[in-house]
């Protein structure tokens, strides 16, 4: 059934509306004059005939206009299929090459094996040229080249042409647009790709810099060169390539790249042109896909066309009919599809809707609205107030807002209102209301939005409370809190300890941070940064605190201050502090510090006690020899059976044993002798010497042969020689009890000592002792604990030994460990090692020499 367009009534039938309009025609017709009706009988077929050529040229105009909009469409649609399969390499690439970024940061891998991903990952992708490990500095690490060159057909490079000429695939050359990438990755922190340029080998390309970013800061750029030959030959379709002409084009419209050779090109002018961008890269990059008009064959014989036309003219009047019925019926159904989308929306909001008419009568309702409140669309529509979702014991309060509503004095944002469910329980929610206009401007009533805030605000009440729990954990603190506005220097914030040290005065907080905050950095021209702190507030933020210990003279106490900048509540930087009391941890320490002194000290007068009996035969020795040497000369003198050069040389050898004696003596006098500790520069060789002088005694006598090998040329330490001294000696002593304890046979009873410089994993240079032994090993159990206070693997053992020795060496900033050696999964042995740092400004020779077999201790022999 078709209805009036005007009104609901169904419309007469097509064979009356046709019987009423020929009615009024020949009623009109009755009307006119005889020569008007001629008038009208002679232009008849003239209009129709103009009416036909009308209609022929019109046809000819509208099919050639809808071949230009298909061509245009499709040169539309065949360049952005080409940016978004452009758009898509790019972006997975980028994926790929911040993984293997962040596996560069973490330090994962070596150089090496960046080569080899990035030599896969190149060679996976033809249009990769090359991809590159920048430094910091902007100095290459790595560069992996493409194995997929040559780029363009005039050059051909291989291996060898790499090799001669190593700058051809350098990233960072003698152009703007590369440096400015590197510049831009290394400030923002992120992907950033490069504006085209050709490269050294004449090739139009662009580069992707990712940063290398680690716990230290930036640490230099992945860059990955791409050509722009490369990416169109191998990523525009070749059935898109054969239909449209695609290039890419600088913003400015130079071309750079295209799908049509130098010598394809066309001279013909494009008549479709559509660019796009060319995304992630953007920085004027575009793709430009063109058309070119065809000739068309629609031209023929007129009369032919005017024939058709004219045999045409009733197919068409019906056709026209048909496809106007059609055209009304996709209507009908567009509506019904637009009605049932709205109402499935707003079946699906979880916003409540509620509409009224001007008398305040409820004309709409959603279901959100219904579920929200509890009550069906019936029992809605219709009502008036007081509704049934209005509390009972508020409804003066709703009837007040609801007036307020009908003369349009809501807020604009929202009431907060109390509702009330069916089963009479009640939620919090927010209304907004707004008029409601009719197609003809005129107000028909008011829509209101319902929304339901009762987890909102609990959140926020949570919040809150929250705070409120923070600012008390905050007053309570033993420690002084406090937060200075960078831009004004005003105190924001200070908490009860603050206050009691220091009183309101953001000067304490300026003295505490050593005047920090009163830096002067340059300008730095970006959204990020604070306009009158001067700073890049999200580096500063992101930045770690700072540590210091300050001493305070107004209120005579020490601070351990740690400092860190923060964006406060609005927005502007500022700076948070909190500075703790640490005069009792000072004392504490210094009272440590003494008590380790008496300990290394009390250590050394242990091992020289240890080693009584074995100071003691030594010196036996050379006073036995002077007592010989003196007994022999008395008795030759009395009987006169001496001449003077005997005598002098029998009283040369007593002063040489003498010597000896005394020697041995000053050595461990200045061994045990107590004194402050003074670092000084100190050579390595004169440390090993004196220790080599005071172990010899305690080798011989446990029959232990000491191997030395002491590197030359070995750069001055600065350390006190004595605790080193120390350390040396008890590891050797240790050596030296667990072969003699072990009962080891005599091709085990070998200590090794060697010193050498190295370097370790973060490229610091330090001095390395190394102690190792043929002896039983440690228990690995032992291991963990080998170097705790109090504790020992002799039974007469005080368990101080090993700890002063790592307490000496980590207060010269080295490290000391212990571990077994193996051969396959037998101990035979243990090594001691130890290292002290070299200033960097003092370098030495890593060659090692080894001490000549004189130097070499032989406890074996008598």
């Amino acid at each position: 059934m078709v209805f009036s367009a005007s009104t609901n009534t169904p419309a007469p039938p097509p064979e009356a509306r046709s019987t009423q309009t020929n009615r009024l025609f020949w009623r009109w017709w009755r009307k006119q004059s005889p020569g008007q009706q001629d008038r009208y009988a002679t232009l008849g077929p003239l209009v129709s005939v103009l009416l036909f050529l009308a209609a022929i040229i019109a046809a000819f105009w509208y099919i050639r206009n809808e071949e230009i909009e298909r061509e245009q469409e499709s040169v539309k649609r065949d360049t952005e299929v080409v940016q978004q399969q452009i758009r898509l390499r790019l972006i997975e690439n980028q994926e790929q090459l911040m993984r293997l970024a962040r596996e560069i940061s973490v330090k994962s891998i070596n150089p090496q094996q960046f080569m080899q991903q990035a030599g896969d990952f190149a060679r996976a992708r033809p249009e990769i040229i090359s991809v590159s490990w920048v430094q910091a500095d902007a100095s290459i690490k790595a560069i992996s080249p493409s194995l997929s060159l040559p780029l363009d057909p005039a050059p051909s490079l291989d291996m060898d042409t790499f090799g001669s000429h190593p700058d051809m695939f350098a990233p960072l050359q003698d152009t703007k647009e590369p440096k400015n990438a590197f510049k831009l990755a290394r400030e923002r922190n992120q992907p950033v790709y490069s504006r085209p340029y050709a490269n050294q080998m004449a090739a139009k390309v662009i580069q992707v810099h990712i940063p290398l970013i680690d716990r230290y800061g930036f640490m230099g750029n992945l860059v990955t060169e791409y050509s722009l030959e490369s990416l169109m030959r191998y990523l525009v379709p070749r059935e898109v390539a054969s239909r449209h002409a695609m290039s890419l084009v600088q913003v400015n419209g130079d071309l750079l790249t295209s799908t049509v050779g130098a010598g394809n090109e066309s001279s013909a002018k494009p008549t479709f042109v559509h660019d796009v961008v060319v995304t992630p890269v953007g920085n004027g990059l575009m793709l430009r896909g063109m058309g070119f008009r065809t000739s068309s064959n629609l031209v023929g014989n007129t009369l032919f066309w005017m024939v058709v036309a004219l045999s045409a003219l009733t197919v068409w009047t019906l056709l026209g009919m048909l496809r106007h019925m059609r055209r009304r019926s996709q209507i009908q159904k567009t509506l019904v599809q637009e009605t049932n989308f709205r109402r499935a929306m707003e079946n699906s909001m979880l916003t409540g809707m509620r509409t009224i008419d001007l008398d305040g009568r409820i004309t709409y309702v959603n279901p959100a609205f219904c579920a929200m409140t509890g009550f069906s669309e019936d029992e809605l529509i219709g009502c008036v107030p007081p509704y049934p979702y209005w509390p009972k014991d508020r409804l003066d309060e709703f009837n007040r807002m609801f007036q307020q509503e009908l003369l349009g004095r809501s807020p604009m944002g929202g009431i907060e209102v109390l509702m009330q469910r069916r089963d009479a329980s009640q939620f919090d929610a927010r209304m907004y209301v707004s008029p409601l206009i009719d197609d003809q401007g005129n107000q028909t009533g008011w829509m209101t939005s319902v929304t339901n805030i009762t987890e909102a605000k609990r959140v926020r009440d949570q919040l809150t409370a929250a705070h409120e729990r923070f600012t008390t954990v905050l007053e309570g603190l033993d420690a002084a809190v406090s937060v200075v506005s960078v831009k004004r220097g005003d105190l924001l914030f200070a908490n009860r300890s603050y206050r009691l040290w220091f009183g309101a005065n953001p000067d304490a907080h300026t003295q505490l941070t050593g005047g920090a905050m009163t830096a002067d950095p340059q300008p730095v021209c970006d959204e990020s940064v604070d306009d009158f702190g001067g700073l890049p507030t999200q580096e500063l933020t992101n930045a770690g605190s700072e540590t210091r210990e300050i001493f305070m003279d107004s209120v005579q106490k020490w601070f351990d201050v740690r400092a860190r900048y923060v964006q406060w509540t609005d927005g502007n930087l500022a700076q948070m502090l909190i500075a703790t009391d640490i005069n009792d941890r000072r004392q504490s320490e210094e009272v440590a510090a003494r008590q380790a002194e008496k300990a290394q000290f009390t250590s050394r007068l242990i091992t020289m006690g240890e080693m009584a009996s074995t100071v003691a035969h030594e010196l036996n020795q050379p006073l036995a020899a002077i007592a010989n040497y003196c007994s022999g000369m008395i008795s030759r003198v009395q009987s006169g059976q001496i001449d003077n050069e005997s005598l002098i040389g029998a009283l040369e050898k007593t002063g040489r044993q003498a010597q000896r004696a005394g020697q041995i003596i000053h050595r461990i006098r200045q061994f045990v002798k107590r004194s402050e500790p003074q670092r000084q520069p100190s050579r390595v060789r004169d440390i090993t010497d004196a220790v080599l002088e005071l172990a010899v005694f305690e080798m011989k006598r446990r029959r232990v042969t000491l191997n030395t090998t002491v590197a030359n040329r070995l750069p001055t330490l600065m350390a006190d020689p004595i605790l080193i001294e120390q350390v040396l000696l008890n590891l050797l002593k240790n050596a030296a009890e667990a072969i003699d304890s072990g009962q080891m046979p005599q091709s085990r009873r070998i200590i090794d000592l060697r010193v050498q410089q190295r370097k370790l994993e973060d490229q610091s240079a330090v001095v390395e002792f190394s102690v190792s032994d043929g002896g039983p090993g440690i228990n690995e159990d032992v291991l963990k604990r080998l170097f705790e206070a109090f504790h020992s693997t002799k039974a007469e053992g005080l368990g101080i030994g090993l700890s002063l020795c790592r307490s000496i060496i980590e207060s010269h900033q080295g490290r000391i460990k212990a571990e077994n050696i193996y051969n396959g999964e037998t101990v035979t042995g243990c090594r001691f090692t130890f290292t002290l740092p070299i200033d960097s400004g003092d370098v030495g020779d890593f060659t090692d020499t080894t001490t000549d077999p004189s130097n070499e201790l032989l406890a074996g022999t008598p």
